[in-house]
C-alpha cells in the first residue's frame, strides 16, 4: 500500500509491483519493474528513498532513513528477505543477503554480494565487485564470474515472480 505523509506521496512507476501487505510511505520513488514484496516497509519519512529499475525488495525488509541522509538502491538490486537498509547507498547489480544490515552512510559498490546476516557498518565504503561477510562485515575477496551471474539471475527470477504475483488476489 502507498501511504502519503504530509505532502509526500510515493512516486511508483506504473510497471512496478507493490505487494498488498507492503507499506511504501512518504518520500519514496520506485523505478520501472521494481518490486516491493510482502510485509516490506519502505519508510521515507525523514528523507528520500529511491529504488532503481528492476530492483526487488523482498519479504520483510525494512528500508528507512534519517534526516539529511537519503537511501539509494541502484538498478538490478536484490535485497534479501528481512534485510535492513538504513540511510545508505547501494550500487547497481548488488545482492544483499537475507537478514543482512547496511547502516547509515555506507556505500556498497556495484556488483557486490553482501552475505546473509552480514552487518555493513555505518560509513563503510565497499569496493565494486566485493564479497562481504561477517559481523562486522569485511571484504573477503572479489566475487567470481559465477557469483556475478548469480546476482543477475536472481534479479531476473524476481521479475518473473513479480509477474506471477501481480495476478494474486485476496480470497
Amino acid at each position: 500500500m502507498n501511504i502519503a505523509l504530509d505532502d509526500h506521496l510515493p512516486d511508483v512507476h506504473a510497471t512496478a509491483w507493490i505487494a498488498t501487505s507492503a507499506a511504501v510511505i512518504g518520500q519514496v520513488r520506485v523505478g520501472k519493474q521494481a518490486g516491493i514484496w510482502y510485509n516490506a516497509v519502505v519508510r521515507g519519512d525523514f528523507d528520500s528513498i529511491v529504488i532503481g529499475d528492476r530492483s526487488n525488495i523482498q519479504d520483510g525488509c525494512v528500508l528507512h532513513v534519517d534526516a539529511g541522509a537519503p537511501l539509494v538502491v541502484g538498478s538490478g538490486v536484490s535485497v534479501g528477505h528481512n534485510a535492513i537498509l538504513h540511510s545508505c547507498t547501494i550500487g547497481d547489480d548488488v545482492l544483499i543477503g537475507m537478514g543482512a544490515t547496511v547502516l547509515n552512510g555506507a556505500v556498497v559498490g556495484a556488483g557486490t554480494l553482501i552475505a546473509a546476516n552480514a552487518l555493513v557498518p555505518g560509513g563503510a565504503d565497499i569496493p565494486p565487485g566485493s564479497l562481504v561477510t561477517g559481523v562486522p562485515g569485511k571484504v573477503r575477496r572479489q566475487i567470481t564470474d559465477d557469483e556475478r551471474q548469480h546476482i543477475k539471475d536472481n534479479a531476473a527470477r524476481y521479475l518473473i515472480a513479480q509477474e506471477v504475483h501481480s495476478r494474486a488476489r485476496i480470497v
